[in-house]
């Protein structure tokens, strides 16, 4: 089965949404304490949950700043991969910025959602003219009241295969 008839199933299946969240927490091993769950997905919108779990608590018994720095580096990142040839493009991020307005005390949910006019005209037709682009991503993060904790900014760059110069 190839991602894109997985990310299918997952849309509408429980089951499928929680094997996803298994492979992310455990094919890139620093997510693994988070614990993330995908809530929702489909080709152009993910919702990826944060417990609130001793794990991802700071000093205060607040949810740390990089659980949540990290919960918006994973949202764009997989979304953004799900949706780009890996084979013909290398993803990287490039900067990460965040903004921080209220302490988290219970769940904490990022949702990033892809326009598609934005894809076709920030994305596929910038980097199939120069190869590299420099795409921000910005994601708000909320917890179970609506309240809004965290706003980040991931820098993807993408870059076509050809245009690395590193041996892989």
């Amino acid at each position: 089965m190839n991602l894109s008839q997985f990310l299918s199933r997952a849309s509408t299946s429980s089951f499928y949404r929680r094997l996803l969240s298994y492979k992310l927490n455990t094919m890139v091993p620093f997510n693994y304490p988070h614990k993330f769950r995908v809530e929702e997905i489909d080709k152009d919108r993910i919702r990826i949950k944060l417990p609130y779990r001793k794990r991802n608590l700071n000093h205060l018994k607040g949810l740390h700043a990089c659980a949540m720095a990290t919960l918006a580096e994973v949202s764009t990142g997989f979304l953004l991969i799900s949706r780009l040839n890996p084979k013909k493009y290398r993803l990287i991020l490039s900067k990460l910025d965040m903004e921080y307005h209220y302490q988290g005390k219970s769940a904490a949910y990022a949702s990033f959602q892809i326009q598609p006019d934005w894809w076709e005209t920030d994305v596929i037709q910038p980097i199939e003219k120069e190869g590299l682009i420099n795409l921000p991503c910005e994601v708000k993060i909320i917890d179970a009241d609506k309240n809004h904790l965290a706003t980040g900014t991931a820098y993807w760059q993408i870059k076509s295969w050809e245009k690395v110069k590193t041996k892989v």
